[in-house]
């Protein structure tokens, strides 16, 4: 099939791999311009134009409208196939295609619509996601439904594990969908939008861990925003960066109240509980154990 790829990150470029190994005609990917980025700010690619580079023709439009639905047309896809690529399409270019315009989303719609599936999930607790792909709409991840895959959240696995796991998933799921449209099998479901939950993007300000909360809370939002932005707390009077923990022994305490500190790592009371922090990163240095950073910082006192 004649397919116009349009994505950006990691996950993206998985998922295009896969409809080249398939053997698909793609003459063209539009993927988002470069961000500075690293110490140095430099303007670095996006994982999805790298991978196309002599392969595809490569478009970074900052509009797809005007130009670049012009080109679209020229190109003239049989499909359009969309995987994080950051932009909403418009409705000249979802009706262009005669297969129309899919979409691969990472989470079991309608359930976490928007930019942080991935991440939201893990933040509410949940225990099971997925990948859908559906027939895109003028609304943000509001089209039918194509096909589902669901996977359990490991009860200790952080965003960025469970996102390289869905990003083959979903490469996967891409290969699935696209075969299922060629021969004219793929279902339809329209999605039930009284359900939905939105997954809006992360900032910086989820980062504080507020002790008052749950373990669980705790855990999950450590899990949930780590590699970025991660989670931080004041200990020892630094700002940390927790990367991850456990839940701890003590059943009671004050909130925030460092309740001992070891080779096991540094327990801190919590609402109800406590929560055993077991990997860190201070301020202007490497991640490290908390264990490593209690033998260069011993606790006063």
């Amino acid at each position: 099939m004649r397919i116009v790829f349009m994505g950006t990150p990691d996950f993206a470029a998985r998922a295009l791999e896969q409809l080249y190994a398939d053997g698909h005609e793609i003459p063209a990917v539009f993927t988002r311009p470069g961000k500075p980025s690293g110490r140095g700010m430099r303007l670095t690619a996006p994982p999805v134009k790298q991978l196309a580079e002599g392969k595809s023709l490569i478009y970074q439009p900052d509009t797809l409208r005007g130009e670049a639905e012009k080109i679209l047309r020229d190109l003239a896809p049989e499909l359009i196939a969309v995987v994080a690529y950051g932009k909403l399409l418009p409705r000249e270019i979802l009706e262009l295609p005669p297969f129309g315009c899919v979409n691969i989303h990472a989470s079991i719609l309608p359930k976490y619509r928007g930019a942080a599936p991935i991440q939201r999930a893990i933040l509410g607790g949940e225990t099971a996601t997925g990948v859908t792909s559906m027939y895109m709409s003028g609304e943000l991840d509001a089209g039918d439904i194509i096909l589902t895959r669901e996977v359990e959240i490991g009860e200790s696995e952080t965003s960025g594990e469970l996102f390289e796991r869905l990003s083959v998933l979903g490469a996967e799921l891409l290969s699935e969908t696209v075969a299922a449209i060629a021969r004219g099998t793929a279902p339809r479901t329209p999605q039930n939008h009284a359900a939905a939950s939105y997954a809006p993007p992360l900032t910086k300000d989820l980062s504080p861990i507020d002790w008052h909360s749950s373990a669980d809370e705790i855990l999950c939002q450590i899990r949930a925003l780590n590699p970025w932005p991660v989670a931080r707390t004041e200990l020892f009077g630094r700002e940390l960066k927790i990367f991850s923990a456990r839940r701890g022994a003590v059943a009671t305490g004050t909130a925030g109240e460092i309740i001992s500190t070891g080779k096991d790592g540094i327990e801190v009371a919590c609402s109800g509980g406590s929560v055993l922090i077991t990997e860190l990163q201070p301020p202007n240095s490497k991640r490290m154990s908390a264990a490593e950073y209690l033998r260069g910082h011993p606790p006063q006192g």
